[in-house]
This record gives C-alpha cells, sequence and structure tokens, in this order.
C-alpha cells in the first residue's frame, strides 16, 4: 500500500491522502477545481470540469498511471443543469469512457460547481 502524494495537485484540505495504490490500482479522493499552483479557483463549470480533471490526472501521473487506465469515476455535481457542459470537458481527459457515476450534491467543498475521483490501474 502506496501513499500517493504529489504538488502537482492540491493538497488535501482535510485527513485525508491525494490517492493511494494498492495491488496495483489507484485510488483518486475527490479532487476540486483548485490550482495547485495559485490556490485559485476558475470560474464556471466547464473552467472548474477543466481544473478538476487535470488535478486527478496529475495525481494518476504521480502513481504510474493515466486516464487511459480509469475503470470508473465519481462525478459530483452542484447543479445538475451543468451536466452537459461538465461531460463535454470530462469526455476530452476519460476518452476511453470508464464505467461511472454522476449525481447532484447539495454542497461541495469550498463552493465548487464540481468533484471528480477516479480508480485506475497501473
Amino acid at each position: 500500500m502506496n501513499i500517493i502524494a504529489t504538488e502537482k495537485a492540491p493538497g488535501a484540505i482535510g485527513p485525508y491522502s491525494q490517492g493511494y495504490e494498492v495491488n496495483g490500482m489507484v485510488f483518486t479522493s475527490g479532487q476540486i477545481p483548485v490550482d495547485p499552483a495559485t490556490g485559485n479557483i476558475p470560474e464556471g463549470i466547464a473552467a472548474q470540469a477543466e481544473q478538476s480533471c487535470k488535478n486527478v490526472g496529475e495525481i494518476l501521473k504521480a502513481a504510474g498511471s493515466g486516464y487511459d487506465k480509469v475503470v470508473k469515476t465519481t462525478c459530483f455535481l452542484a447543479e445538475i443543469a451543468d451536466f452537459a457542459a461538465f461531460n463535454e470537458v470530462y469526455a476530452k481527459y476519460f476518452v476511453s469512457k470508464p464505467a461511472r457515476s454522476c449525481v447532484a450534491v447539495k454542497d461541495l467543498p469550498k463552493g465548487v460547481l464540481c468533484e471528480v475521483e477516479a480508480i485506475a490501474v497501473k
């Protein structure tokens, strides 16, 4: 069991790790759209989806995996009305079309519009 940590994705804002590698599987924590270099959160669902997907990608990369090795994602939206706009961005990153759950929730940390987590193989 290995903890995954990279400065290229936002640090945890609570008592958890960015990700774990266990028996050749990579599990990322949910990634909100915080720019790890500045701490800023972009405005709008498209920009936030882009940053969340990039953050997931950096954790996957640090673990020796990548978007093409993702088998399952879970996506959280603050507004289900953002589903189509979110999907447009998401599809650019997860081309292999992994299994996915996408749900609307009442609130997300820091008031963001989306959060993405992934399970991948190495």
